[in-house]
Formats: structure tokens, sequence, C-alpha cells
């Protein structure tokens, strides 16, 4: 990110213009994040950039980003750059003065000055202003702990808060360090529970420590707190209630945790999300009245001065402060219509705050009350602590005030309506739990009122989607990027999508995104392929370096680069470890505790009891925790410790059976023709056969195949990836394009033979094709009938492309290129490739004084 220079100050011109109208009057803005921006775009939209001469501070030296997604960014589900809402040019083509990372120190409101100072460089400068807006948010609450500064008062190294983009940024790269194992996040909240999700993804064993009686006490009671408890340790994440904590332990960087009544907790990372408070101190420096915050009446005004407003997370309105996105857009509206004059009688009278949204994997809906406040209150209660899944409302004089929901939010819409406009509610009340007879989980797009709320997280109504498809946006992505609809926390994406295609007959757009490969470099398939092979690009390094747009790196994008390359280069590609997931870095499939999982290669799912007794030997020998047949006859051990991998491989002595990545899995068979009664072909041969010669290939999604002897089916070939059948007359079916997982479809005939070296030729030239014509992660249950069967068998079968030997040649080419992954355990490819992921050491445990 650029940094925009901070402009020089200026007195403005106070003469008319050649027009002999004033010039413009001075409206500033101390803040330049979620609310500040809003409401200067609400006073754009009302023509206030005609009004006035617009100037905006903020501490970070960055134009507006989204702070909800911060723990996307962390997950790394979302690079920074995927967040902003306002890069720096919005500043620029709005003829806004932003001073990013210079940060007000003082407001003059006699003079009508703002005193800042640059973080960069210490220099000081003042502007004038008419109208003035606070918008300076609020920080991290950082609890009075032992040891969590140094003596010079700056944070020790290892611990952070998650507020910003650059704490973001700092604990990935502290998290990604190999010697770092555990962490520790203080705080049971939304923020501090999708802290301790996000970490989970560079390997870290993670603690909750929260002084709360049970986790995200503020929106949840402690019924539903309980079951979230138990949903969040199931993912891994070891969860301490009633813990407070009392020090940090370490002098040059973070060793561990002491919390009171409790053992010494080891770790190598502290996060803090113990809640936010309200930036209030410029305020009280210059007088403004504050109580939790800066107070403001109906019309966002502060109380001391009619020509400065207050907006966001630092306001205090009617004694509430609110730490919600939709009640900050409310009040940006509001100031918006005051300060532009466009309707001098809005007001605003609070927020009823509801949100739906996902909290470390687990889907979680809550408005209103947790719980009943008096004894007339009605409060119905389903809970169905197994399955993680927990209902509360809470109903007073036949209105609904309060609901929450964990683990199943699909009566969500009908709720949010009944809670947000006092609907009438059913007397039968379990109808309002469970679809019995109120609408359907999913309110359609036609029958969802005009103001209804799409998006929560910005503030988003079903007419403003409506009204932007009518303005001429005809594509999903074009309106969320209009509107911001689906750019929170996500959770409204398939009710926007809807909508739009309501709104438009059903003539929606195809977003020309859609078609890139990946979202970091602006190519379709065949296109970056063209390109790759034109510059003989043979690392993604290389491919960012010199496709993407600046030579930016996105880290969505690396992991399907990194298979693209692999299958067009064989020997020839350049493996770069960091751009590969946990999985292919190690050759083994992470679990949510983060161990991994083991299955050895078993051709067709045929295996010897020498094999059997090793397979034995080694789980008691490592102390696997458990031992399981998978649904594609293998077994597989469960629980092995990252550093134990390469022991576990060496003691196998078997390949690996790829059951953790992005390519071609197993074979599965049947007994077939050896024994079998009904079998009709040699089904185990052939099976084995084609494991053999495929075995480990790089694709675009998981490849699973299977060979049954006879049309009854018992190894389930209808039903995958490819699928050989035998029937009578020592011939062959092959099928493409089945599945039997998420997505149900029996798969498409390919061709019929009578050779099996045809059907292992055939299965290798469509694999080839689809490698090489399938978007990433689009599984052949998705691309074949995209493509359509007819053009499939003309190009496969028929050769109708010309392009069957060079198919062929290229598919032998990644063959010849196979090595076994767990051969790496004797050879690391890296020094900490195998290092351990879980702590191994016991502390000193040092008595706090």
């Amino acid at each position: 990110m650029t940094l925009l220079e901070d402009a020089p100050v200026t007195e403005a011109d106070e003469s008319r213009d050649p027009g002999g109208h004033r010039a413009r009057r001075k409206l500033v803005v101390v803040g330049n994040g979620m609310a500040g921006a809003r409401a200067v775009e609400e006073i754009l939209q009302r023509g206030g950039g005609e009004q006035f001469s617009i100037t905006m501070f903020g501490d970070e030296p960055y134009g507006n980003y989204n702070r909800i997604m911060l723990s996307h960014v962390l997950s790394g589900e979302e690079t920074d750059a995927d967040i902003f809402l306002n890069s720096l040019p919005w500043y620029r083509e709005n003829d806004i003065t932003l001073h990013a990372g210079v940060r007000a120190t003082r407001i003059d409101r006699f003079s009508k000055l703002v005193y800042a100072v640059n973080s960069a460089d210490g220099t000081t400068s003042h502007t004038p202003y008419d109208v003035l807006i606070i918008a300076t948010g609020s920080r991290s609450f950082m609890p009075s702990i032992e040891g969590l500064r140094t003596d010079d008062g700056e944070l020790l190294p290892g611990v952070f808060a998650f507020r910003t983009i650059d704490d973001t940024r700092g604990m990935v790269t502290y998290a990604q360090h190999e010697d770092h194992r555990r962490a520790v996040v203080i705080g049971g909240g939304l923020l501090g529970l999708e802290a301790a999700r996000g970490l989970q993804a560079y390997g870290l064993q993670v603690d909750v420590v929260h002084a709360g009686a049970h986790l995200m006490n503020a929106q949840i009671g402690p019924a539903g707190g309980e079951i979230l408890r138990k949903s969040v340790q199931k993912l891994g994440i070891e969860v301490h209630t009633k813990a407070r904590t009392t020090a940090v332990m370490g002098e040059d960087k973070v060793r561990g945790v002491w919390l009171l009544d409790h053992p010494l907790l080891e770790c190598d990372m502290v996060v803090l999300a113990a809640g936010i408070r309200p930036n209030i101190d410029l305020a009280v420096t210059s007088g403004f009245t504050v109580e939790r915050a800066i107070v403001v009446d109906d019309y966002m005004r502060t109380m001391d001065d009619p020509d400065v407003y207050a907006v966001g997370e630092c306001v205090q309105h009617r004694g509430e402060v609110y730490g919600l996105v939709a009640p900050l857009w409310e009040q940006a509206v509001v100031l918006a219509d005051q300060v532009t004059g466009t309707d001098t009688t809005a007001a605003y009278f609070g927020s009823r705050t509801a949100t739906k949204l996902k909290v470390a994997g687990v889907d979680v809906a809550s408005m209103g009350v947790p719980g009943p406040e008096r004894d007339t209150d009605e409060h119905i209660v389903f809970s169905e602590p197994r399955r993680g899944i927990y209902k509360s409302l809470v109903i007073r004089d036949e209105k609904l005030i309060g609901a929450t929901m964990l683990g199943d939010t699909s009566k969500v819409a009908f709720l949010m309506q009944a809670f947000d406009r006092g609907l009438p509610l059913p007397e039968e009340r379990l109808e309002m739990l469970f679809n019995l007879g109120t609408p359907a989980e999913e309110v359609g797009a036609a029958e969802l009122a005009d103001d209804a709320q799409v998006c929560n997280c910005n503030g988003v109504s079903k007419e403003a989607l409506v009204a932007c498809v009518e303005s001429g946006v005809k594509s999903v992505a074009g309106v969320m990027d209009k509107t911001r609809a689906g750019k929170g926390c996500g959770s409204c994406k398939t009710m926007v999508c809807q909508i739009v295609d309501w709104a438009a007959g059903g003539a929606v757009q195809e977003d020309p995104s859609a078609n890139w490969y990946v979202p970091g470099v602006p190519l379709d398939k065949p296109e970056l392929m063209a390109a790759i092979r034109e510059k003989g690009l043979r690392s993604v390094s290389a491919v960012f370096a010199a496709l993407a747009p600046d030579g930016a790196e996105d880290a969505k994008s690396k992991m399907g680069l990194a298979s693209l390359l692999e299958m067009m280069w064989a020997d020839e590609y350049i493996d770069e470890k960091d751009a590969r997931f946990i999985n292919d870095r190690v050759h083994a499939n992470i679990q949510k505790d983060g161990t991994f999982s083991v299955v050895p290669q078993m051709k067709g799912g045929v295996t010897t009891p020498a094999q059997l007794r090793k397979i034995a030997d080694v789980a008691e020998k490592w102390d696997v925790p458990m031992v399981k047949l998978t649904g594609g006859q293998r077994i597989d051990l469960l629980g092995v410790k990252k550093e134990d991998l390469p022991g576990v491989w060496a003691d196998l002595g078997m390949p690996s059976g790829y059951a953790y990545g992005k390519s071609f899995r197993t074979v599965k068979t049947c007994v077939g023709s050896e024994f079998c009664r009904f079998g009709v072909g040699d089904s185990t041969s052939l099976g084995i056969r084609l494991e053999t010669r495929f075995q480990g290939l790089e694709s675009p999604a998981k490849m699973k195949l299977a060979v049954t002897g006879c049309p009854r089916n018992c190894a389930e070939a209808y039903v995958k990836d490819v699928g050989v059948v035998a029937i009578d007359g020592g011939r062959w079916e092959i099928y493409i394009g089945g599945a039997a997982g998420a997505h149900i479809r029996k798969g498409d005939l390919l061709a019929t033979v009578d050779d099996p070296d045809l059907v292992v030729k055939l299965t290798g030239r469509f694999m080839q094709w689809y490698r090489e014509n399938a978007k990433w992660l689009e599984r052949t249950y998705a691309f074949v009938p995209r493509m359509g069967i007819e053009y499939v068998r003309d190009v496969i079968v028929e050769d109708s492309l010309g392009i069957a030997d060079e198919l062929d040649a290229r598919m032998q080419a990644s063959i010849d290129n196979y090595v076994d992954p767990w051969l790496e355990g004797a050879a690391p490819a890296t020094p900490g490739q195998f290092r351990t992921s879980l702590p191994l050491e016991v502390l000193p445990r040092v008595p706090v004084r």
C-alpha cells in the first residue's frame, strides 16, 4: 500500500470564485475508519462535494478498510488487499485531502482549528474547519497485566492487540515462525474466538482465556455459551472460563501466561482480544462532554458545539455505546442529512442490534436481550448439545425482544424481521424455531420487504440492492462492490445473489474475474497456461512477478498455481515450499487439533498380512490414538504428531496414499471375477494397474476412481470421478463425472471398450484433459456437465481436436516424474519441515509476586 503524502495545510481561499459564488466551506473529519469514511460517503451522495472541501485525518497510513474482515486475513481466507473499502485513489477521485498516518492531537473550538502530528516524522500542522466530524473509533482494551510491556512501554515481543491491519500482519508473521508452537488468546468474545481459529491455520495449539463465566457473554446466555464452548473445543481450541490472566512471563519475548487459580500456560504468543474502548482522548483534551464516550444528541451533534459532530464507536447516544457496524451506518445517514441540510428533521433514536455470523466456524445469530429480564417474559429454549445446537427466544407482550441461535440459523431471516418490525408471532412458538408453518428457512427474494436489511455489516437493504441493479449494474460482484453488501462477514451472500438474480429478471451478467483460474492473476486457465509457457515461468513467485498486477503475490492463488505448474512442467517445475498448503508441505492431512492423519497406499484396496502387522506395530510404537478404515479401502492412522511423521513413514515402509492433496487419490475395487460368483471382469487387477500408473498426479481437485467387476457396482464406480464397470463379453464401460459426497451424481458414459489397455489409455487421456482445462477446485462432476458429455466424448474418444497424442505424451511426462513424497522423511526439504507443532518442553514456573 503506498502512502498518500501529507499535503501541506494552507488557509483556504475565502474569496468568491469566478462565478460569484462563495468558496466551499471546510469540512474536517478526524478519523478514517469505517464510521468516518461511511459518513463522508453519505455526505458525498447528498452533494456534499459541492458544499465542502473535505479533509480527513487517519492514524493509519492507509485508506479505509473493513475491520470485520481482519479475522479472515489472519486465517488466510483473504489478503489484506481484499478488505480495503476505499483505496487511496478513491480519495483523490473525490477531491478529498487525506492525511494518512497523521494523528489529530487537539481541537481548538474557538479558533476552529485541528492540530495534528505526523507519525512518521513528528512534524506538526493545524487545519481550519467550518464543520468538524469526530470519528476516532475505538481501540483494543489493554488490561493491566504484569509483564505485558517492556520497560520502555512497548508490548513484549509476542504480545499482540487485534485491532488494525498492522496488528494482523504482525500476528501472521509471528505465527509462521518455525519455533512458535502455542498461542494464548485473552478474551472469549467474538474477536477472541475468531483470532483463535485464525491462528490454528498456522499449526499453533491455541488456548482461549476468558474472564467471564461463559463465552460471548455479551451476546448469549450461559446455556448457549456452554454449548458454544463445546463446539469450539471440538475444533481443538482449549477454553478456560472464569480465568483471569495475572502476568505474562518472559524477559525478551513471551514464554507463557499466569492465570489466577490456574497453573502456568506455556505459550510463544499472546493475543489480546478482551474488548474495545472508545477513543476519547482527543475529545477529553479538547473540552467536549465525555462520559463513557463522546456524548451526542439525536442529530449526532456534540453537546458543546453545534458545528462539531461525532459518529461511530467513539459516540455515546442516550446512554448507549455501540460496537456493531449497523448502528454506525444508521448514525452516518442522520449525520449526513444534518451536515448537508438535506433533511434537517432527520434524527437518530438508537439501534436495535442484530447480527448473524460465523464464530470460529460455528453459525451464530443474536438479537436483542440474551435472556428474560422480567417475570412475565416468555422464554422458549431448544437445546441439543450433542449436535452443538441451541435456540432461545425471549417474548414480551407478544413481541420478539431477543433471540439466540447457535449451530442452526435456518430461521434467522424470519426472526430478524419479527425482531426489527414487531411482526405478529405465531401462537405455536415452536414454529419460530423450526419450519412448521412460518416462512421457509430462506425467505424468498420476491417476498422480502423492500426495506428489509439484507447485509447487517454494511447496512444494505433489499431496496438498495434492487436500485443498484436497476441503475445498470447486472453482475453480483458489481452489486456487491457498489453497495458493499456481502463485504462484511459474508453470511448474506446467498441472499444477495438471490435478490440480484430476481431484480435482473434472471439476466445476471457474469463477473470477468469469475473465469480467472486463481484470484491473483487476471487470466483464465488457457490464457494463463499460454503465458506461462511463452515466458517459461517455472515457479509460483515467477508467475506473480510476471503476470500479477504490480507483481503482487496473492496467498489464495499459491496453491492453485503450484498444482498447475507441476502439471505443466513435471521435473522442470521449481517447488517453493511457501507456495504449498500445510498438507502438501508435510504430505499428510492436518486435523483440527494440529495432528495429522497418515494413509499409506493400498493399491486397489488390496493388502497383505505383513502390511497389516506392520501397520499395527507402527500404531502401537507411535501411540496412534485412532486406526480407522476409510471409505476408499485404506487404513487411516489418525492423531500423528508432525515431528513423528518421518518415523511413522519409515517404519511403515509403504508409499503415500495421497489422502491429503488435490491429486489422484485412490482406485476402489471389488473382488471381481477372481472370487465373486457374479464377477465378469478382473476389477482388482485393473484397479491396481490404474493406481500404479496414475498415483499422486497433481490435479485441480481430488480425483477418486473405482473399478467394479459387474453392474452390481459393489465398488460404487458409477459415482466416481472415473468409474470402470465390467459387463458381459469381456467389455468395460468407462463413466466420468460421478459424485457421492456433498453432491450426488451418476457419472456419464464416456465409452464402452473391450480392451483393458484402452481403459487405461482413455482414463489417462481424460484426466490429462481435465487437468489442463478444469477450473481450480472444480471437481469432475461439475467439469463434465459444463463441457457436455458429447463434446468430451468427441475430444477424448474420437480425437476431434487432434490432440490425443499430445495429451497422452503430457500425461506420460507427469507419470515419469513421480516420486513418493514420503521419501522426504529421510531428507527433509527444509530444516523445519517436520519440526514439532506442539510444545515439548515444560517451561519453569516462576512465581508471581
